[in-house]
Order: C-alpha cells, then structure tokens, then sequence
C-alpha cells in the first residue's frame, strides 16, 4: 500500500512560529495515499525526533494514521518543561482529531515517549501536572484531549527512573568525572561482573544517593541564583550508562547482547560526553530528571489509563528490562490490557521485528475499533 506524507508544523498556544520560520510542534502525517483513516496513531519523545519514526510507514501501510510529532523540546532536552511538552502534544492530538478526520487516535508511548504519553493520558483526564516553582502553568495543559488507547513499546518508567537506574553510582563528585568510589566501581574487576546480591544492593543504594544528591545542590543553587537575580544555569552530568545489567547478563537474564548499552560498551560509553542527562538546566533537571520533584515519573500517571492499553518489549533490549514492562502493565488502571513480548531489540530491528510488532498493533486496534 503506497504511502502518503505530509509536513505539519504548528504554533503551540503559548509559543507562536519563530522568527526564522519554524513552528514549535512539527511533524509528518502518514496515511494511506488518497484515504483518510478513521483510526491515527501518535508517538512524540521528550527530545528525540519523531517525525519518521520507524513505525510509522508500517502502520500506514496496514491503513492507518500514523502523525510522529515533535515539540518544542525535539533536540533539545536541556530545556525540557513537561507542562509546555503536554500542551505541545495536546496540538497534535487536537490535529488528528479536527483536521486530519481521525475519530480514534490512539497514543503510542515508545520508549522515553510511554511516560511522557502516559503523563499526557493521566493530565487529560485528570489535570494535576504543576508548573514549576516561580512559573505559570503551560495554556492549554489542563484543557488536552484524550487518548482513546494507549500503547507502550520498549518503555521504561519515566526519566527520572531511567537515569538513576543507569547512572554510574561510584561517582563521588559532580564536577570530577574522574572521583570513584573503587568499592563500588562496576569496572572494577574485584567487584564483577558477576556482581553479587550485596553489591548490586550497596551500587543501587548509590545511585539513588546520587540522584538525591543532585537535586539537593540543584535546590541550593537554584535559590542562590534567584537571591542575585538570575532565573537558571546549565550544568552536566557525567558517566550515566552504568547499569549493572548493561555489563552483567546474569541479572535479569533476556536475549540481550552481553556488555553492551545504547551507547556501545558500557564502560567506553560511560567515560564519552553522550548520554542522557550530559546537559541540563537547574529547571530541568526539577522538571525531568529528579527522583524527587519530577512530574515525568509513571507511576502516578499509569493508573490513570484506563483506556485499553498494550505494552510490547523486546527481550533483546539493552536498556529496558522485562522488569520495566511487568511493571508499567501492573501499574496501568485500564481492566483491557495485554502484555507482550517480541524477540527483538530495543528499535525492533531484528530481522521481521517491526513487521511483527505492526501485525500485533493492528490485531489488538481492529478488536477494539474496528478497521482503519
């Protein structure tokens, strides 16, 4: 089946077009050439651009909707504030509705993006997302329209979640990325791998440690630039691909590659400048990464879905763990839902991968809403 595009670049409600032309949500429509479907789907990420996502082209050819949308925050997560994001996400939503005839449009959460849908689910239907201490709620945050489904695919629980689970938690000074704590070095060969219970205990304690201990200078901070009036300052975080399961295939054993993460191998990827949370703002890190203060966790949001819902996870993921899936299927309040699992890794590229996962979508919406 021949596939249509279409650019579509919109104003969001708080941020009109940039002087330089761009509009602050962007994004490619995919539909079937010459039809309009009744069914859409739509898939956005904190940062990472969506607009071509790899799903899109197969859902299209199976006859439906597929809009991968950005917001203002595609490339550019150092300045990440979820209430703008939400109101962002509430465009395109409100596009496939009103413009583009889509009478169900279901939310495809994929990776980063299922806390941040999940979070657009929950504030649709039951508005509790704050702004930021000293800032006004995002327009039209609070007036989004829902979901009528909700998909998770190779998701984990929310940034905050996500980082402290793969945050090095030998790290004994922020601003030396060479300080470690050679106790609980993870590439230190006297501790592993195969770690031991009582290490991986002590390491995970350290972690979370960290996160805390991040946020409690960022607060500190935070208060001594207001006091001088200023509004924020960017900071780094160094050495976050340090999972434990990353390097060691005993924990929580999946078909996964070995001693590898998103990054290549943990320890070389551990010591580069790339990696989630390399670049922040005092703001940012409040509104996106803390274990304390960020909104973007899925777990007060998850229960709030009970639309029909589907979670898939690839058992050769490198970075998300059949204990993320169990946990967001768990936690969702919807009595329709399903879990699955695919041999594949975390971008479904195993031979055949994306083709199974598109046949397995198209199953469970046809089910429910009938055909595109």
């Amino acid at each position: 089946m021949a596939v249509e595009r279409t650019f579509v670049g919109l104003p969001s409600l708080n941020l009109p077009r940039a002087g330089a032309g761009g509009h602050p949500c962007q994004g490619v429509y995919h539909r079937p050439a010459g039809r309009n479907p009744r069914i859409a789907f739509i898939a956005t990420h904190y940062q990472i651009d969506f607009s071509e996502h790899y799903m899109a082209e197969f859902l299209a050819e199976r006859g439906f909707g597929f809009l991968g949308w950005n917001t203002r925050f595609r490339g550019d997560e150092a300045h990440f504030l979820l209430d703008h994001a939400l109101s962002d996400i509430g465009v395109g939503v409100r596009w496939l509705k009103e413009v583009a005839g889509a009478e169900t449009v279901v939310l495809l959460g994929n990776s980063g993006g299922g806390s941040l849908m999940a979070a657009y689910q929950s504030q649709a239907v039951e508005p509790v997302v704050r702004p930021l201490e000293g800032m006004r709620l995002a327009r039209g945050a609070d007036e989004l329209v829902a979901g009528d489904a909700y998909i998770s695919t190779a998701a984990h629980l929310g940034r905050p979640d996500v980082l402290t689970a793969w945050m090095d938690g030998s790290v004994v000074d922020e601003s030396d990325p060479v300080a470690t704590d050679a106790s609980l070095d993870l590439f230190n060969p006297a501790n592993g791998p195969a770690y031991s219970e009582e290490f991986v205990a002590r390491y995970r304690a350290a972690q979370t440690t960290r996160n805390h201990r991040i946020t409690a200078w960022v607060k500190e901070e935070l208060a001594r630039l207001t006091a001088a009036g200023y509004h924020d300052r960017p900071f780094s975080v160094a050495r976050t691909w340090a999972d434990p399961r990353m390097v060691d295939p005993t924990l929580e054993p999946t078909r996964r590659e070995p001693n590898m993460c998103y990054g290549g191998v943990p320890e070389r990827a551990n010591k580069s400048v790339f990696g989630i949370a390399s670049a922040c703002t005092l703001r940012t890190w409040l509104s996106l990464w803390s274990l304390e203060d960020s909104q973007t966790r899925a777990h007060a949001h998850l229960p709030k879905i009970t639309v029909p819902a589907l979670v898939v996870n690839g058992n050769a993921d490198t970075g998300v763990f059949p204990s993320d899936a169990a946990a967001i299927h768990d936690l969702i309040g919807a009595s329709d839902k399903q879990a699955h699992e695919l041999d594949a890794d975390h971008y479904f590229l195993t031979d055949g991968a994306r083709d199974e996962l598109a046949d397995l979508v198209t199953a469970w919406v046809t089910e429910r809403f009938g055909a595109a």
